[in-house]
């Protein structure tokens, strides 16, 4: 099913910096600056995120009822998530307990969020290097490329499928994108029977879906013994670090709610702790080339972009989720988290999984355990009831946490006695994740870029160790201490560069 790989030779440049910009399938702007030594090797090279969104300051003098509806706004890709993670923030901003009924329809409403994300991932933003090899051309390595590949019936699956995700949200969130539901201590509106039954039929087809997903990644993946090699190219993409993500009391992966686990490059548990006690294990540095920030653990320190143990960089998202989970909680997806330990274990890897390219697998892994809890909550006929609000007090402070597809996101809002936001601090899961991507991108830029050799291919693969991240650059840059970072270029009529000015 994989198209064939075009000629791509490498050609000598005589540039020592070279720019990717725009980089490409992703959320937001961003560019890739690739410096090269005297030998015509990489010397360095940088993700630069050059927007500004700045929510966590003109949120602040705004009523913190109006958040989950304002933060959603962040971006069109995961809206839900924002709502989620607000929404729970303003539980415990008003000391407010969520009823049974609306925690299972914020539920699923997510793991509708969770379908149509990871679906749009996989076949959108990360199939293209699969299917059509990462050497493609530029202008066939798209959504439209892949579907010409695997055939216009597997593409109306793809885009029926993420349809019924956000079909999903529409009706228990009040809108497929920027939800309305979401209520200190519940939700703001009941399910019906028919809109529950409805939903159970989508639930049913999102799981055979996840089935066929699953497969198609044995075939196209596992099963390609050149993507293997780039999948375990150790110098290109592999990384040792830490890694987060929410458990349940099991240790079982949950999306909605649970304790925060970390666990370091052996898979040792350092780490476990509630949202309110995220100030006491990460931090935020700031550099002045980029507007996102780089949280690391504050017990283990920042030494810069290398990682290692003796640094607190960590990886969030799908990679981060499976290691540090003993499972899931549904049977396919556990049954497919089982064959993923043995085939690691196989190729002699004992501890967590750490070549990058593994997001991909753990994405599908995560796609079909989200369809399977879409049934099973969806399955469950106490959903139409109609408690959906419970009591709620004064506001003061408070901290919310979801997993967001791309990663652990965390929403902390400070309250005066008027409900008139004070304080408000972000870190989303792309911002967790950016200077892991930026070590990956180093990294491969580095293994695959030498002796002043480069093609687009190259440089395409450069591009796949940030993309396995599925960032969102929109919702990542919030704040930074200190003034601007800017570039000026002038050019000339002719578009010429004349002059570049920078303050960094």
């Amino acid at each position: 099913m994989a198209g064939p790989i075009i000629n791509d030779t490498p050609t000598k440049t005589k540039e020592r910096q070279i720019t990717i910009d725009p980089i490409t399938r992703l959320e937001g702007h961003g560019k890739i600056e690739i410096f090269l030594n005297d030998q015509g090797n990489v010397e360095n090279a940088y993700l630069q995120v050059p927007e500004l969104r700045g929510f966590e300051r003109f949120c602040i003098g705004r009523h913190v009822m109006e958040l989950p509806v304002l933060t959603n706004r962040l971006c069109g890709v995961c809206p839900a998530a924002h709502h989620i993670a607000s929404t729970k923030t303003l539980d415990a901003v008003f000391s407010a307990k969520p009823t049974e009924t609306a925690k299972k329809i914020r539920e699923l409403f997510y793991m509708g969020q969770f379908t149509h994300s990871h679906i749009a991932h996989f076949y959108a933003l990360a199939a293209p290097d699969f299917v059509l090899g990462p050497s493609a051309p530029a202008n066939k390595r798209n959504v439209l490329g892949v579907v010409d590949a695997v055939g216009v019936p597997i593409g109306a699956e793809v885009i029926k499928h993420r349809s019924y995700g956000q079909k999903v949200q529409e009706i228990t969130g009040g809108r497929a994108t920027h939800p309305v539901f979401g209520l200190p201590g519940g939700v703001s509106k009941q399910i019906s029977e028919e809109e529950r039954a409805q939903m159970e039929e989508m639930a049913k087809s999102c799981i055979k879906f996840g089935e066929f997903t699953i497969k198609l990644f044995h075939d196209l993946v596992l099963g390609n013994k050149d993507y293997m090699g780039l999948v375990l190219n150790k110098d290109a993409y592999y990384l040792e670090t830490y890694y987060m993500g929410m458990v349940d009391k099991n240790g079982k992966s949950n999306f909605y709610d649970g304790d925060i686990r970390v666990v370091d490059q052996d898979g040792k548990e350092v780490e476990k702790f509630r949202p309110e006690q995220y100030l006491d294990v990460i931090a935020e540095h700031v550099e002045p080339w980029t507007f996102m920030k780089m949280p690391y653990l504050k017990k283990v320190g920042w030494k810069g972009l290398e990682t290692g143990r003796g640094n607190g960089i960590y990886r969030v998202g799908p990679l981060g989720r499976i290691n540090v989970c003993n499972g899931y909680t549904t049977p396919l997806a556990q049954k497919e988290y089982e064959f993923f330990k043995k085939t690691i274990k196989d190729l002699g890897v004992t501890g967590p999984m750490h070549f990058t390219l593994a997001f991909h697998w753990a994405r599908v892994i995560e796609l079909q355990y989200a369809a399977e809890r879409m049934l099973e909550l969806v399955g469950d006929k106490t959903i139409t009831s109609d408690d959906i609000r419970g009591p709620f007090g004064q506001p003061k402070e408070g901290v919310g946490i979801c997993e967001a597809p791309r990663g652990t996101l965390i929403h902390h809002y400070a309250s005066d006695k008027d409900g008139l936001c004070t304080k408000i601090n972000m870190i989303v899961a792309s911002t967790n994740n950016y200077a892991a991507s930026n070590a990956s991108v180093r990294q491969a830029a580095k293994a695959l870029i030498k002796d002043w050799m480069v093609s687009p291919g190259l440089l395409n693969k450069v591009e796949m160790a940030f993309r396995c991240y599925d960032p969102c650059h929109s919702c990542g840059t919030h704040s930074l201490n200190g003034g601007p970072a800017l570039e000026v270029t002038i050019r000339r009529k002719d578009g010429s560069v004349l002059k570049t000015e920078r303050n960094f």
